[in-house]
């Protein structure tokens, strides 16, 4: 599964009062592993930036001066994101703007046509309800170091909501027990199969062994809020 983690910064809020992109950030995941691969591009806005959204991002007017109109970039960014499953967070705003700079350049289609959408700030909404779900927030709740950023940038914001989104939907996963990892024939595990109980071996788990899987047990169930399920599995039925 292809998985392009984006971000933008903008002239200000709302697309229709004439607000331009003036930055992209997007960050790709292969399987839920970033491949290195990314997209970056400063964008020179139609109108100058807000001062209010320079205090947010720190791009000002004469930063922008030389770089390229979003039809210049238009065609590359709609390549690299193409197919893929957009994570954005509060992406109702990222994919407005995306889809008013698309119309005013002619471009025939919307995001929706040739990406799916995932908005992480719903996903954590539903998770943490009542409690602050932005990203400062997330990146606090479940220990990712965010220490460098001073400022909101696409790039770096893309870079951490990647590992906010990973932790938000259960962490890293794409086990790997060996092989090149690539989906190739030689990943595939050899299974043996077996065909009652008295053919598996008995293996004596010694009591240190026993008491350390039990104290990781309890930290699980404290860290997912009392929904370990080894735990329950273990509990006898009422």
């Amino acid at each position: 599964m292809r998985q392009i983690v984006l971000d933008t910064e903008t002239t200000g809020l709302e697309p229709g009062e004439g607000h331009n992109i003036i930055e992209i950030g997007c960050v790709e995941m292969l399987n839920r592993r970033q491949t290195g691969r990314t997209y970056h591009q400063y964008i020179k806005p139609d109108r100058e930036v807000d001062a209010e959204a320079v205090q947010v991002h720190g791009i000002t007017n004469d930063f922008l001066e030389d770089k390229p109109r979003f039809n210049e970039v238009m065609e590359e960014f709609i390549e690299f994101v193409r197919g893929a499953e957009l994570v954005i967070h509060n992406a109702a705003f990222d994919i407005g703007f995306l889809n008013a700079e698309l119309q005013r350049n002619g471009y025939p289609e919307r995001m929706e046509n040739f990406c799916l959408v995932t908005d992480t700030l719903l996903l954590a909404r539903k998770k943490h309800p009542g409690q602050k779900n932005n990203l400062d927030a997330l990146c606090n709740r479940y220990g990712i170091n965010n220490a460098h950023r001073e400022l909101h940038g696409a790039l770096l914001d893309s870079e951490i909501l990647a590992d906010v989104y990973l932790a938000l939907t259960g962490g890293q996963t794409d086990l790997s027990l060996g092989g090149s990892g690539d989906g190739s024939d030689e990943d595939e595990l050899a299974i043996r199969r077996v065909s009652g109980a008295d053919e598996l071996p008995l293996v004596q788990v010694p009591d240190e062994d026993q008491q350390a899987h039990a104290a990781f047990l309890q930290m699980l169930d404290k860290k997912s809020g009392g929904e370990c399920l080894w735990l329950s599995a273990d509990k006898p039925a009422d």
